[in-house]
């Protein structure tokens, strides 16, 4: 359900941007989502075809690139993506020590504004 919430603050982001550039509707919005993040796209998309609706943003198209985790061992320096999805201990030396380098983003990269219609 956490989705609801960030769904809502794009569509504030998007509508807020094309309002500032004094242009007509949304089309197209484009959305980075880290392997660990808990977010799934299915549901930000159930959410966004409710909550645009008869906003600026109704009917754009919601673009998302996973950004696949990569992890740093903090006793060897080993750099190493998960192994079927789940964290695991360093393939080189075994310490289950990490910094995570990516895979937690999620964020509007950008969005595309239609030309507004003269008046």
């Amino acid at each position: 359900m956490h989705e609801l919430a960030v769904t809502g603050q794009i569509l504030e982001i998007a509508e807020r941007h094309a309002t500032e550039a004094g242009r007509g509707q949304v089309t197209d919005l484009y959305l980075v989502i880290g392997e660990l993040s808990t977010f799934i796209d299915d549901s930000i998309q159930f959410y966004w075809d409710i909550i645009s609706r008869g906003t600026l943003c109704e009917g754009a198209r919601l673009h998302f690139t996973r950004v696949p985790a990569r992890l740093r061992c903090q006793h060897c320096s080993c750099e190493y993506g998960l192994e079927q999805g789940e964290l695991m201990v360093c393939p080189a030396c075994g310490h289950g020590r990490v910094t995570i380098l990516t895979g937690q983003e999620f964020r509007l990269e950008s969005l595309e504004l239609a030309e507004k219609e003269p008046s």
